[in-house]
């Protein structure tokens, strides 16, 4: 699951948020004026700068306290338009992404939680550029790849949903894992879809103050911690079915933007490394491989559609990326027998020395892709 999203994206944050290919350079803006610097404390969030060019804005981030923050860019009803996790005392990053021109928040959240130290900054102009037909084809062709795997769910959840309400445990146990598949997919572009994931994929510990806990993972605890399925799981699975389905409507007005792709691919491997690589996603039905394949999928497609310009731009990263992304399947290839299907070994056979070797070969992964984002804008 990734971090909890307070809003749902309308038609009119749409217009507020622009494609990459349609912000560009201002005439007579300099490089310079579009790096914002980010200096992340314990009790402070100072930006180098309260105003800067619409277009193409890079953070450059600086993490000089002493716990682990996360950095967010944000318009002024807190949906986001970049962010970056997980950043250690002492860490520089950089994050760029795509504005028009208004009103945003730079937001500095020291120990990752509560809504954060926060900045109003504004970006300011309007004047655009002609947008790079590659471009245009990755998103909508990332577009479609998320529709068909939200097509593609909604008939296995409708089977996991079934199993529940005929309280057949063995049944739903075995629908469990394949039903989340399609949804681990599209992580990459998770806050495209505003408070869908929050509905669907959180797990206990990751509950707001005063936030029901419904989805999946509240019905896996059910079905493997608790050994029974009652009426209020019964209700439930209704719900993430319906909740699927608004997902499912949702696909075609989403926000999706070449940088939202890339960066939302790193930052679900930097999730995949913090928490599924512990065991903490699927902690009761042990099942997270499916998941972990599921999003590396995912992030190799948003890759994959980038590459046509991300070569060309940077073609040392580009084989970079390659290397990794093959070096990480074929380590995942290890815990099945067959490459055709997704019959994972449980997660809790998996012992600790091959979980370091798995969050190494993610790690090796995120740093490229980190870059990638830049890589697609130059």
């Amino acid at each position: 699951m990734r971090a909890v999203r307070l809003s749902v994206i309308t038609a009119a944050a749409a217009v507020a948020l622009t494609a990459v290919t349609a912000c560009t350079q201002k005439s007579g803006t300099q490089d310079g004026d579009r790096v914002v610097g980010v200096t992340a404390k314990d009790d402070a969030c100072e930006v180098s700068k309260k105003e800067f060019p619409a277009g193409h804005v890079e953070l450059a981030i600086e993490n000089k306290g002493s716990k682990i923050t996360e950095v967010y860019l944000l318009f002024p009803d807190d949906r986001i338009v970049a962010e970056r996790e997980n950043i250690g005392p002492g860490i520089k990053q950089k994050v760029t992404a795509e504005v028009k021109a208004g009103d945003y928040v730079i937001a500095c959240k020291p120990g990752m939680k509560g809504k954060g130290i926060r900045q109003e900054v504004k970006a300011a102009g309007s004047t655009a550029a002609k947008r790079d037909p590659k471009l245009d084809a990755a998103v909508a062709q990332y577009r479609q790849y998320v529709q068909e795997q939200a097509d593609e769910t909604l008939p296995r959840v409708e089977a996991f949903v079934k199993a529940i309400k005929a309280g057949d445990l063995p049944a739903a146990k075995k629908a469990y894992a394949i039903s989340r598949l399609g949804w681990e997919r599209t992580e990459p572009v998770a806050e495209s879809f505003g408070d869908i994931d929050p509905k669907v994929d959180v797990r206990e510990d990751g509950l707001e103050d005063g936030q029901k806990w419904t989805g999946w993972h509240r019905l896996e605890k059910a079905l493997w911690k608790d050994g029974k399925i009652g009426a209020e799981e019964k209700t439930l699975a209704g719900q993430l079915l319906t909740d699927l389905q608004n997902w499912q409507k949702r696909v075609g007005t989403a926000e999706i933007t070449p940088t939202s792709m890339a960066n939302g691919a790193k930052e679900l491997l930097d999730e995949v490394a913090q928490g599924k690589v512990t065991g903490e996603e699927d902690r009761y039905a042990h099942t997270d491989l499916v998941d972990f394949k599921g999003n590396v999928e995912g992030a190799q497609k948003a890759y994959e559609l980038l590459k046509p310009v991300a070569s060309k731009n940077d073609p040392a990263l580009a084989k970079e990326l390659d290397k990794q992304f093959a070096a990480l399947e074929a380590l995942l290839d290890k815990y099945r027998t067959d490459k055709a299907s997704y019959e994972f070994v449980s997660y809790d056979k998996v012992g600790k020395d091959d979980r370091k070797e798995l969050s190494d070969a993610v790690n090796a992964l995120a740093e490229p892709l980190s870059k990638l984002a830049a890589a697609v804008v130059k």
